[in-house]
C-alpha cells in the first residue's frame, strides 16, 4: 500500500462516529487510536492485541464497532509495510469475527456485520496470493467463513491449490473447501468430487485432511470410503507424513477421530496402533483407547487386553498411561492384577508415578496387595499423591489424589491408620490436614483409632474437616469429645472460612443430635435463591420432626427439572411424610433425560440410590433404570478418567434399585435379568 493510500485509509477513521458504537468494554471511542497504532511499528503488536480483546473479546457475538473497524483491520493485514506477525494477528481477528458472525445467535450480531463481511470477502480473495505462506494459510482460514459467497470462495481456493507449494497452506485450502461445500450451490458437487479425489490421492496428510473435510461437508453420510482411506493411511505410511504440523501423539488422536462413530473401525485401528514401533504413536493410541472405553462399555473387552500389553512398554509414560486406563476400568482389569501388583513395587517399576497409578488400579480392584506399599508411602516425606482430586476433562496424567487411591480401603484401616495418624500429627499445611481428614471421613467408623488426632485439629484451621471425620466415625467420637468444646468451636469458627459456620453446625448436629445450630443457619436458605439443597438435606436428616416444613418443600420440588435440588427436596419429603406418590415422579423426571441423552453426573447417581432406598414404590423408575443398564454408550460424561468409575457407580445403583422395586416389599426380590 502506498503512503498516499495509507494516509487516506487513516483519514477515513475519523469519518466514523466511534462514540456511538460499542465493544466488549463499552464505548468504542478508543478504537481509532488502536487502528492508527497499527501503522506505528513500535505500537502495532499491542494495538492488534487490544483490537482482539476489545472488538472480538471472547466471541459469542459481534459488537457494533466490528463493521466499522473491519476495513481498517483488513487494510493493515494486507499491507506489506506492517510487520508480518502483526498481519497474522489481524487475520486471526478477521477470522474470529467472521466465525462469531456465522455461529452466534442473530440477536448477538450487529446488523451492519453481514454487509461489512461481504465487502471483506472481496478484499480477502486477492490475498490468497500473498508472498508469505503463513498469511496465505490464514486467508484461506478466513475464507472458510464466507458462507454467503461459498461458490466464489471455493473457486478461488481451488485455483490457489494448483500453484500452492507450502504443505500447511495446501492442507488449509482443502479444509476450507470442506467448510464451504455445505453452503455452496453450483460448486457443491464439483467440490465434493474434488475432495474425494484428494482423499484417494498419494499424500497421507492430504488424504486425511480431505477425509476431515468430507465428514464436515456430508455429516451423517455413509463414511465407508473415508474409513477405508484413514485405515489405509494409518497402516501404510509413516507417522510423520500424517499431519506435518502436529505432534505424532496428537495426530494419532485426530486421525482415528476421523473414523467417527464406527466403533469397529476405531477399535481395529487402535489395536493396530497400540503395537506400533513408534512409542509416540503408541502413546496416541493409548489416549484413543481411553476415550473409547470412556464412551462405550463394549470397548473394554475389545481394547483392554491390548492396553494391558503396554504395561511392559519401553516408554515409562506409556506404562503409566496403561496402568491408568486399567485403573479407570476397575473390575474389568482383574486379569492383569498380578502385573499391576508387580508394577506397584520399586523393584517392579522404576517410574514413581507409574507405581502410583498401579497402586490406584489395584485399589480400584479391591486388591489387598496395594495396602503394604501404600502404608509405606504414607510414611514417606513425599508420598507421591496430590492433596486434592482433579476433575478436568481429557487425558492429563496429573498426580492422583490421596483420596482417589485410598478412599475405598477402609477395610484395611488397621494397616493404614498408623502411618496416617503419624502424618496427621506432623502435618503443617492445611491442604495436607484437609486431605487426611477427608480420607478418615471416607472410612467412617473404621477411623475411630484416629479420634485423638482429630480432636487435636479442632483448634486449627482444619477444624471443619476434623469435625466431619468425627461425625462420620459416629458414637465413639461423640463419647470422646466434650460437648462444651464443640459449642465453643461453633461460637468461634476458624477465621477466613466463610463456609465454616454452616459446615461445623451440620457436622455438630450429626455428631451430637443437636440440630438447633444448623437449623438456625440453614432454614432461612429455603427462601433464598441459593442454598436450598443444604437446608433440604438437613430436614431430611430430621425426618418426621421436620413436618412443619413439608409445605415449603413441596413448593421447591418442581423448581428444577433435574440436579441436586429435586434429589434433596424429594428425599426430605419422603423421610418427613413417608409418602412416595409426590416424590417418585419428580425423581424419575430428574433422571429420565440422562437415560436418553447421556451426560449423567453425581446427582443422577445419588437419585438412583435414593430410589433403591424407597423400594417397591419406586417401580415407575424401572424403565429408566433398565435403560441405564442396557446402554452400550455410557450414560455419563465421556472423555475423563472419572467416566468409567461414575458409570460403574450408576450401574451398581440401578441394579440395586431394580432389585428393590422388582416385587412388593417383603416379597421375593430377584436380580435384573430374571422374570419380572
Amino acid at each position: 500500500m502506498s503512503e498516499r493510500d495509507t494516509s487516506a485509509t487513516t483519514a477515513a477513521i475519523d469519518t466514523v462516529d466511534w462514540a456511538a458504537l460499542k465493544h466488549a468494554y463499552g464505548t468504542a471511542d478508543d478504537v481509532p487510536a488502536m487502528l492508527r497504532n497499527l501503522r506505528r511499528p513500535e505500537k502495532a503488536a499491542e494495538a492488534a492485541d487490544d483490537l482482539l480483546t476489545h472488538v472480538h473479546h471472547q466471541g459469542g457475538g459481534v459488537y457494533s464497532s466490528a463493521p466499522a473497524a473491519l476495513p481498517h483491520v483488513l487494510a493493515a493485514a494486507a499491507d506489506p509495510a506492517v510487520a508480518a506477525d502483526v498481519r497474522g494477528d489481524l487475520l486471526h481477528l478477521v477470522r474470529s469475527l467472521a466465525r462469531s458472525g456465522n455461529s452466534a445467535k442473530p440477536r448477538f450480531v450487529t446488523s451492519g456485520w453481514p454487509g461489512a463481511w461481504d465487502i471483506a470477502v472481496t478484499d480477502l480473495l486477492p490475498l490468497l496470493d500473498d508472498l508469505v505462506a503463513e498469511h496465505r494459510t490464514a486467508v484461506a482460514h478466513c475464507l472458510a467463513e464466507a458462507h454467503g459467497r461459498a461458490d466464489e470462495a471455493i473457486s478461488a481456493l481451488r485455483a490457489r491449490w494448483t500453484v500452492e507449494t507450502a504443505p500447511r497452506t495446501r492442507l488449509q485450502l482443502i479444509d476450507s473447501v470442506g467448510s464451504l461445500a455445505a453452503h455452496a450451490g453450483e460448486q457443491r458437487d464439483a467440490s465434493l468430487d474434488w475432495l474425494r479425489s484428494q482423499m484417494n490421492g498419494a499424500v497421507p496428510s492430504v488424504r486425511l485432511t480431505a477425509v476431515q473435510s468430507l465428514r464436515r461437508a456430508l455429516p451423517g453420510a455413509d463414511a465407508g470410503d473415508c474409513v477405508r482411506a484413514v485405515s489405509d493411511v494409518l497402516s501404510g505410511s509413516e507417522p510423520d507424513t500424517w499431519r506435518p504440523d502436529g505432534t505424532t501423539t496428537g495426530t494419532v488422536v485426530w486421525a482415528v477421530g476421523l473414523l467417527g462413530d464406527d466403533s469397529t473401525a476405531v477399535n481395529g485401528a487402535t489395536r493396530e496402533l497400540l503395537g506400533h514401533r513408534d512409542p509416540t504413536v503408541r502413546a496416541g493410541a493409548l489416549r484413543v483407547a481411553a476415550q473409547a472405553v470412556s464412551r462405550r462399555r463394549s470397548a473394554v473387552a475389545d481394547l483392554l487386553p491390548h492396553v494391558a500389553r503396554s504395561l511392559g512398554d519401553a516408554e515409562p509414560d506409556n506404562r503409566l498411561f496403561a496402568a491408568r486406563v486399567l485403573g479407570m476400568c476397575g473390575p474389568a482389569a482383574r486379569p492383569w492384577a498380578d502385573a499391576l501388583a508387580a508394577m506397584s513395587t520399586d523393584a517392579g517399576e522404576a517410574h514413581p508415578q507409574a507405581r502410583t497409578h498401579a497402586l490406584w488400579a489395584l485399589s480400584r480392584l479391591g486388591d489387598a496387595r496395594c495396602v503394604p506399599p501404600l502404608a509405606r508411602r504414607l510414611g514417606d516425606a513425599d508420598p507421591g499423591f496430590a492433596l486434592h482430586s482433579s476433575h478436568a476433562d481429557g487425558w492429563w496424567t496429573y498426580a492422583l489424589g490421596l483420596n482417589d487411591v485410598a478412599a475405598d480401603l477402609g477395610a484395611h484401616a488397621d494397616d493404614l491408620l498408623p502411618p496416617l495418624r503419624a502424618r496427621l500429627t506432623t502435618a503443617t499445611g492445611l491442604d495436607e490436614r484437609r486431605a487426611l481428614c477427608r480420607l478418615l471421613t471416607a472410612w467412617g467408623d473404621a477411623s475411630a483409632p484416629a479420634i485423638p488426632e482429630l480432636l487435636a485439629l479442632l483448634d486449627t484451621d482444619a477444624a471443619v474437616w476434623a469435625l466431619d471425620a468425627l461425625a462420620a466415625i459416629g458414637p465413639a467420637a461423640a463419647r470422646a469429645v466434650p460437648r462444651e468444646r464443640l459449642r465453643a468451636l461453633l461460637e468461634a469458627p476458624p477465621a477466613n472460612q466463610r463456609f465454616a459456620p454452616r459446615c461445623l453446625a451440620l457436622a455438630y448436629g450429626r455428631l451430637t443430635g443437636d440440630r438447633d445450630p444448623a437449623l438456625t443457619l440453614l432454614l432461612p436458605e429455603l427462601d433464598s435463591p441459593y442454598g436450598q439443597e443444604s437446608a433440604a438435606a438437613l430436614l431430611a436428616e430430621l425426618g418426621p420432626a421436620a413436618a412443619p416444613y413439608a409445605g415449603r418443600l413441596r413448593e421447591l420440588l418442581p423448581r428444577h427439572a433435574h440436579g441436586w435440588l429435586p434429589l434433596r427436596v424429594g428425599e426430605a419429603l419422603w423421610r418427613i411424610t413417608g409418602r412416595t406418590d409426590e416424590v417418585v415422579p419428580a425423581l424419575v423426571r430428574a433422571i429420565a433425560p440422562f437415560a436418553e441423552h447421556g451426560g449423567a453426573y453425581p446427582a443422577v447417581i445419588e437419585t438412583v440410590r435414593l430410589l433403591a432406598r424407597i423400594g417397591a414404590d419406586a417401580a415407575p423408575a424401572r424403565p429408566v433404570l433398565k435403560a441405564f443398564l442396557d446402554a452400550d454408550e455410557r450414560p455419563v460424561r465421556h472423555g475423563t478418567w472419572h467416566s468409567v468409575p461414575e458409570d460403574d457407580a450408576l450401574c451398581d445403583a440401578a441394579r440395586a434399585a431394580l432389585l428393590a422395586t422388582s416385587v412388593p416389599s417383603g416379597g421375593d426380590r430377584r436380580l435384573p435379568g430374571g422374570s419380572d
